[in-house]
């Protein structure tokens, strides 16, 4: 009897876990489906070329990304590295194209990439492909005509916590093979805008320790945390920092490198939040510039919702942050 109940709830949990996924995923698609049909976000309509469906890598199913050029540009492009949210283990590239083409829209060459998704592939499998990735646009860009001295690196929540993760690699000497790769290209961004980030994926109760959360929420965030680490009972450990990419800034070793600037955007209503002020007290520590940006009363991911006034607002101030940081290091 004890192995049939044990049966049955695992079950249940399964059913769970799959009904979330499901909710949280078809939002999202439908989301990135009226992006699409706007007419006004047509390329075309802002002279803006698709190179799509590029392999790098091991040139898997996984292993893509697209390429966003604007054509009607003179002289060398700045570049940005999108890498998609979806807790690890949903969504991609094209979920997050209204992203991409924002950026492309302000004059950006834009990589915009897939990578291995949990459980599935877990990690480190999407932080190698990312850091594949990478490599393969630095090879690459100067031939869109992008300028590697103008990079920024962006992405949102477990796309935030891969930029950083990545960040880290471009400026602390590694001794994870991929990341000494990343680390042997000497391409180092100008700025990383993490947004609404899960930087540290070990110790999940940590955010319902700190304050309470509804019951939901917490299936969702362990499973974010189990799905990507393989283990929900997985603590910190020198194994999974670059899972924890927060850990590694927050800690006493120094970068080889000079740390880039950051600007790190975050809803107050956002579960993840804590997370985004500790990236800002590190960073303050290490006397690295980082602006960060609280947006009263919004929600995980809020910007997406470029309707809203707060999202427009953090999209202007995201902009004008970039311009400010490359216009000054150029």
């Amino acid at each position: 009897k004890e192995q049939v109940r044990a049966g049955v709830a695992a079950a249940r949990h399964q059913l769970r876990r799959g009904l979330r996924r499901y909710v949280v995923r078809s939002a999202i698609l439908g989301l990135a489906a009226a992006i699409r049909i706007n007419p006004m976000a047509r390329p075309s309509r802002h002279g803006i070329r698709i190179d799509k469906d590029l392999r790098y890598g091991d040139a898997t199913g996984a292993h893509s990304l697209d390429v966003f050029v604007p054509t009607q540009a003179t002289g060398p492009l700045p570049v940005v590295f999108y890498v998609h949210g979806g807790g690890f283990s949903m969504l991609s590239k094209d979920t997050h194209w209204g992203m991409a083409m924002a950026f492309a829209r302000r004059g950006y060459l834009v990589f915009n990439i897939n990578y291995r998704l949990a459980p599935k592939s877990v990690f480190p499998a999407a932080l190698e492909d990312v850091c594949a990735a990478f490599e393969w646009m630095v090879e690459h860009a100067p031939g869109y005509g992008g300028d590697l001295q103008r990079l920024v690196l962006a992405g949102e929540s477990a796309g935030a916590n891969l930029v950083t993760a990545l960040t880290v690699a471009t400026t602390f000497e590694r001794a994870e093979p991929y990341a000494a790769r990343v680390f042997a290209t000497e391409v180092v961004p100008k700025a990383v805008v993490p947004a609404c980030g899960i930087l540290q994926v070990t110790d999940i109760e940590r955010f319902w320790r700190r304050r309470p959360l509804p019951s939901w929420l917490r299936a969702m965030l362990t499973d974010v945390s189990s799905g990507y680490l393989g283990d929900v009972s997985v603590m910190p450990s020198a194994e999974l920092e670059l899972a924890d990419p927060l850990r590694v800034l927050e800690g006493d070793d120094e970068p080889r490198r000079a740390l880039p600037r950051f600007f790190v955007p975050v809803g107050t209503r956002d579960p993840l939040l804590d997370d985004s002020r500790r990236l800002a007290r590190a960073l303050g520590h290490r006397d690295i510039p980082c602006m960060v940006r609280y947006y009263e009363g919004e929600v995980h991911a809020f910007h997406a919702f470029v309707w809203r006034e707060q999202a427009r607002e953090c999209w202007s101030e995201k902009f004008a942050f970039l311009d400010a940081v490359l216009a000054a290091d150029v």
